[in-house]
């Protein structure tokens, strides 16, 4: 009887440690395997506050800051295409990380709430990826492009609308060093 007590009482921890591992995870997805992009968390996000100054002659040259280029792409309900409206987006940015060169993004992608958690996490990385090989195509190394899909769980707007959907079916570009 003792021996099954401790039995029970070991497998019950087990089970525990299990489910709590597993709450609020997030799927990291690197668009190539063999690529090493790291997180934010590796190399530290950053404000364009913090980006360095140019020095040209006699005055300083700001950098344009990253939060007036990276605008958020938007994509149509269970769609990860590009948009025509968000290609000009793309364009500004590859324009930017091509001045920048110093620069890493990390893409996350983001659904709304309509359809189950995995069908969510394949779809953001699906959104990640399509922004990746946009920028890629333009010209930005693929080694400064990492991938992260998140799904439903961080919305923009949680309400149940259709205007709060459209806000949350996007790619947020997260600016590192």
């Amino acid at each position: 009887m003792r021996k099954n007590l401790a039995l029970a009482a070991c497998l019950f921890a087990v089970f525990a440690m299990l489910a709590l591992s597993g709450c609020g995870s997030k799927e990291e997805v690197m668009a190539d395997p063999t690529e090493d992009l790291g997180t934010t968390e590796d190399v530290g996000a950053i404000s364009g506050d913090d980006l360095p100054l140019a020095d040209v002659s006699d005055d300083t040259i700001y950098i344009e800051p990253a939060s007036s280029v990276f605008a958020d792409i938007y994509f149509e309900f269970d769609q990860y295409n590009i948009l025509p409206q968000d290609e000009a987006v793309l364009q500004r940015i590859a324009n930017w990380l091509r001045e920048n060169d110093q620069v890493r993004v990390m893409i996350e992608g983001h659904c709304d709430e309509r359809g189950t958690n995995e069908y969510n996490m394949a779809l953001g990385e699906q959104r990640a990826l399509a922004a990746r090989r946009y920028l890629v195509g333009l010209g930005v190394g693929a080694a400064r492009l990492g991938t992260v899909s998140y799904g439903e769980e961080q919305p923009l707007d949680p309400r149940s609308s259709e205007d709060a959907w459209s806000k949350n079916r996007r790619a947020h570009f997260v600016v590192s060093e």
